[in-house]
This record gives structure tokens, sequence and C-alpha cells, in this order.
């Protein structure tokens, strides 16, 4: 049990498409003895799509996890004053909460967990899904790459003949990705070849 005693703030954001991985990946850090506080942005906490229902993907985390969701801004701020994490996971991170966290920018309920969790200088685990990874989000990705504190799962193309921007971390480097941050290193190699868990 790799993560016994850890506590991990779990921030999940709207890349639906990929929530199902990440809910076999809270179910294996729990395994390891993780203890996860579920944060959900307003984009899975209401929205249903083709991959499931809202209320149908906060059921599943709140019974996955037995801790009540941290749903809105008010709910995330105490995450840093408390220092109520020993580390926090954004998986997926969408390229819009990746821009916004890269410049600076504190509007939704997963970035204010995220910036409350980082004014302690504790690890922040990064896994993206965005279609514009290697296009407008470059920079972005880039600058996280610089900032202290930030962690990113390994990543690669998911669709590089369709969708050749489109980068997506491989879900099941999560929990080596936050072994290395808790050691204040990030996981290496970074670039692989992406595939379907």
């Amino acid at each position: 049990m790799r993560l016994k005693g850890i506590r991990v703030g779990f921030v999940v954001t709207g890349s639906h498409c990929t929530l199902a991985q990440i809910i076999s990946q809270i179910e294996k850090l729990i395994s390891e003895g993780a203890e996860v506080f579920p944060v959900v942005s307003n984009a899975v906490s209401t929205t249903d799509t083709r991959f499931g229902k809202s209320t149908e993907w906060c059921s599943k985390l709140q019974e996955l996890t037995k801790k009540p969701l941290i749903k809105t801004v008010v709910e995330a701020e105490p995450i840093g004053p408390g220092k109520l994490f020993d580390i926090l996971i954004a998986a997926p991170c969408t390229g819009n909460t990746l821009a916004k966290l890269a410049n600076g920018i504190t509007d939704t309920t997963a970035l204010m967990a995220i910036k409350a969790h980082l004014r302690n200088q504790r690890p922040v685990v990064i896994a993206i899904s965005t279609n514009d990874g290697l296009g407008l989000n470059a920079k972005n990705i880039a600058a996280l790459l610089n900032t202290k504190s930030i962690y990113l799962v390994p990543f690669g193309q998911d669709n590089p003949a369709v969708k050749p921007n489109s980068l997506v971390a491989q879900m099941d480097k999560i929990i080596d990705t936050i072994c290395h941050a808790l050691e204040g290193k990030q996981v290496q190699p970074l670039l692989v070849e992406y595939k379907v868990n």
C-alpha cells in the first residue's frame, strides 16, 4: 500500500469521455491506502452527455470515496487554509482548466481547489485531456511544466490521424506520478505513446 494515510484531493473536470477511466483510477488509489476527497467541476456536476448522466457520475464518486462532493468555489476555498490534502490531482484536466490555471485565473471550483492547494506549496498532479494540447494550449502545458509544485501525468497523442493536436494523459500512470510527486520528482518518461487502458 504505497499511499497509506495519504489524503488525495481528486479534481474531476469535464472531459466526459475519460470519466470511466478516472473511476477505475480512484478505485486503485483507494486500494493503495489513499483517502480520496472528490472535487467536481460544474460540467461534471450538471451536464448529461452520451457518456453518462451527471447524477450518475456524482453518485459513483461519492459512493466510491465515502466523502461528500466539493462542488462550489465556496466549498473549495478552505482547502488552502485548512491544508486539507497532502496532494491534489486534476484528472481529467480539460484544456479550459489547464489554460486558466497557467494564466492565474480562479473562477471555477476546480481552479479554486488547485490554487488553494498550491498556496501551501504542496504537489499538484495534472492529467491532461485536451483536443488542443499541441495547438493553442501547447504554451500553457509548457508554462505548467516549469511551475513549482506541478507535475504532469505522462501523456501522448490519442488520435494523431484524426485529431493531430489532441493530447491525453495515460491515466494508468496516475499512481506512479503521485508517488513521484510526493517526493518532489516528475515521473519519466513524460511523453508516451498513448494507449487505451
